[in-house]
């Protein structure tokens, strides 16, 4: 695996993506990932009224920057505000909820998607 070389990334210049089924509800702006040989991936979320279910296939952090974020599962109501972050550990059934939030997240493995065994 070739990992990429050091590099600095400025949120203004990440391009967002619709994400999914719900790309009206959150963009997605990858900033590492596989693609540069590393098993963590991370990126920014934009989330507008939104209200997405999910089973989290990999370990996952997330850090609110602006806005709040609730993660509804098992362990109740997770919120989060600005320079808070939630754990939310492969598994957990659970449903992002945001009127409005700028989310960095943390996932590891980066290529879940793909199969790869931690």
């Amino acid at each position: 695996m070739t990992k990429t070389a050091a590099r600095k990334i400025t949120l203004g210049d990440l391009k967002m993506q619709p994400r999914f089924d719900y790309g009206e509800m959150a963009q997605v702006a990858e900033v590492s990932g596989a693609g540069d040989g590393t098993r963590l991936g991370t990126g920014i979320v934009r989330m507008t009224r939104a209200e997405i279910p999910w089973t989290v296939q990999y370990d996952e952090v997330v850090l609110v920057l602006e806005g709040r974020l609730t993660v509804r599962c098992d362990a109740g109501d997770l919120q989060a505000g600005p320079m808070e972050c939630l754990w939310l550990p492969k598994g957990t059934a659970l449903t992002y909820l945001a009127e409005s939030a700028l989310v960095f997240y943390a996932i590891e493995p980066a290529n879940w998607a793909e199969g790869e065994q931690p």
